[in-house]
């Protein structure tokens, strides 16, 4: 069996600023975890790795979730025309609340 080329990970500008809103102790299990859930078969839908009923403001059209309690939240896009995944949040949910880059954000 021939392994299938990883997909291309690329972030928003502004993920930089999510990424500094959670704390830098979660900052590698962030990073590796989103290298190895999405760099193969992104769009395979597992518990965590949903797809979104409808697309976010931010143009999200997935959602993985991860961590203890799975309280962070990944939400990006598939461009299979470049073989590619753009991650456009990365987020923290506490209770009902879901907050990216530290403001409360409405899904």
């Amino acid at each position: 069996m021939v392994a299938s080329q990883p997909y291309k990970l690329v972030y928003d500008n502004t993920v930089i600023n999510h990424i500094l809103r959670i704390d830098i102790k979660h900052h590698s299990l962030v990073r590796a975890t989103i290298h190895e859930q999405l760099s193969f078969e992104p769009e395979l839908e597992s518990r965590n790795r949903k797809p979104l009923q409808r697309p976010t403001e931010i143009g999200a059209t997935w959602e993985l979730r991860f961590g203890p309690a799975n309280i962070f939240r990944v939400f990006y896009t598939v461009n299979h025309a470049n073989h590619q995944i753009n991650i456009l949040a990365i987020g923290i949910k506490r209770r009902n609340v879901l907050y990216i880059g530290g403001e409360e954000f409405i899904l």
